[in-house]
């Protein structure tokens, strides 16, 4: 699909992305490397403060930024205010954002102590969405998961500040069943359950707690919200793939973080109905077979869950089928050794597959194993290798000399699809700018991004 300022970038959440990145700079300790990874992680994590929504708190790091949407939700009678935009739009997709909150929980899990000084903003990144998904299902049997009308917001090229578009909230209910959204949003909220467990008990419980409901509400009102919710959601973010592996995903995430045995029941009674050795080899918000296999593997690993081989089994098999030279990959890879997945948007593939690379390297590497695959095997330290290659491609280590990760290195993309970045900010140009008048300064050219130079990095 072709990238304009009208076009919405198919496939292409630019939330995600950058922070798949920011997950795999635990890499940091496995070899030297001309890389600065601890640059690249702390414009990661800026990246979230520039997409934050709402009231902006005192501690903002990113300047640039001002308040915006302060009455979402309120022609609904409730409070919607806060969460992230999604890429460079000023539309809050419910399903993309909570999948973002699930990952960057799991990312702090199994790799916060590797992550320096930025641990806290990871948390603070955590904890911006968690609240947003909090009033999101305040309700009972009732979860928004959509803020803004897609269609209106990209036919204007506005500041967050200064839209003017559509805001209208979308739910789903018993009447018109998500167990998608909803399934990723009971993992979202379980994963950070864990992440905030020692941290902030009480917020913690809170989590938990609602997880518990949310998933109940997914997995007995079973649909899809792109049915429910076609003319709204879809092209954007349909769930081509089915709820079914986010039903799983969500009970995966509920055993973690509750270790309720009715959660390990569940998983064991829906293995086979709800598909989860199904296209092992993809990962992403829309389809989680593959992270379901490896989450769940890391018990069968450390010896406390024989009960959940067949799930080892489909991690080695998703292992397999992307290391190359192993066996027929599955996976595509460039001629300068990247990961390829047709489509838009190819940085979320090699993002999301890499991490899963680089935990379950972990997992196999504590219980001092390797994976096989047929008559060789895969050692934890290639599993590394291969995402730590994946890493210094993004970052410019390519054919073309380019890093992906706008500001980072000396070249990279310019002109990016991203609405307040590329606008001047609000302290530069405090009067409004247009619906269609950000077209025409969006298009004059220059030097540099402004935003850029302020620090939050963006992807190409």
């Amino acid at each position: 699909m072709a990238r304009n300022i009208h076009s919405f970038p198919e496939n292409a959440p630019l939330l995600r992305a950058v922070f798949f990145l920011f997950l795999l700079f635990p890499l940091r300790p496995i070899s030297a490397s001309q890389n600065d990874y601890h640059r690249a992680l702390h414009m990661s994590i800026l990246f979230f403060e520039g997409q934050r929504s709402g009231r902006l708190p005192p501690d903002q790091r990113v300047k640039w930024r001002r308040d915006s949407a302060l009455h979402d939700g309120a022609t609904s009678g409730v409070d919607l205010t806060g969460g992230y935009y999604d890429a460079g739009d000023n539309v809050k997709f419910g399903f993309p954002m909570a999948f973002t909150t699930t990952m960057l929980s799991w990312s702090i899990i199994d790799f916060g102590k590797n992550m320096g000084p930025e641990l806290k903003y990871a948390i603070k990144a955590v904890k911006w969405g968690t609240d947003y998904l909090l009033k999101a299902t305040a309700k009972p049997g009732v979860v928004y998961v959509q803020v803004g009308d897609a269609f209106s917001d990209h036919n204007c090229w506005e500041r967050p500040e200064d839209m003017d578009t559509l805001r209208t909230a979308y739910k789903i209910d018993v009447s018109h069943p998500g167990s998608d959204v909803a399934g990723e949003t009971a993992a979202a909220l379980a994963a950070a359950s864990i992440v905030f467990r020692s941290r902030d008990p009480r917020y913690s419980r809170l989590l938990l707690s609602r997880a518990i409901e949310v998933f109940e509400f997914a997995d007995r009102h079973r649909g899809a919200y792109s049915s429910s919710l076609h003319h709204v959601v879809c092209p954007f973010y349909c769930d081509v793939n089915g709820y079914q592996d986010e039903l799983l995903w969500g009970a995966a995430w509920l055993h973690k973080a509750s270790r309720r045995r009715e959660y390990r029941e569940y998983i064991l009674r829906n293995e086979v109905v709800l598909h989860a050795g199904d296209t092992i080899n993809e990962f992403g918000w829309d389809n989680k077979h593959a992270g379901i296999n490896v989450l769940i593997s890391k018990e069968v690993l450390m010896g406390k869950a024989d009960y959940f081989e067949s799930f080892k089994q489909n991690a080695d098999g998703f292992i397999c089928s992307i290391l190359p030279g192993i066996s027929h990959p599955q996976v595509q890879y460039s001629p300068g050794g990247l990961i390829f997945k047709a489509g838009g948007s190819n940085m979320q593939h090699v993002t999301s597959l890499s991490f899963l690379l680089l935990a379950y390297s972990n997992y196999v590497s504590h219980a001092n194993k390797v994976v096989p695959c047929g008559s060789r095997s895969a050692s934890p330290n290639l599993l590394r290798q291969l995402a730590k290659h994946q890493v210094d491609y993004i970052l410019g280590d390519n054919p073309v000399g380019m890093s992906y990760m706008v500001g980072y290195g000396a070249r990279y993309p310019q002109r990016i699809h991203h609405r307040g970045s590329s606008l001047p900010s609000v302290q530069a140009h405090p009067a409004h700018i247009g619906c269609k008048a950000g077209e025409s300064i969006f298009s004059k050219p220059k030097s540099e991004p402004e935003r850029t130079r302020r620090g939050s990095c963006r992807w190409a």
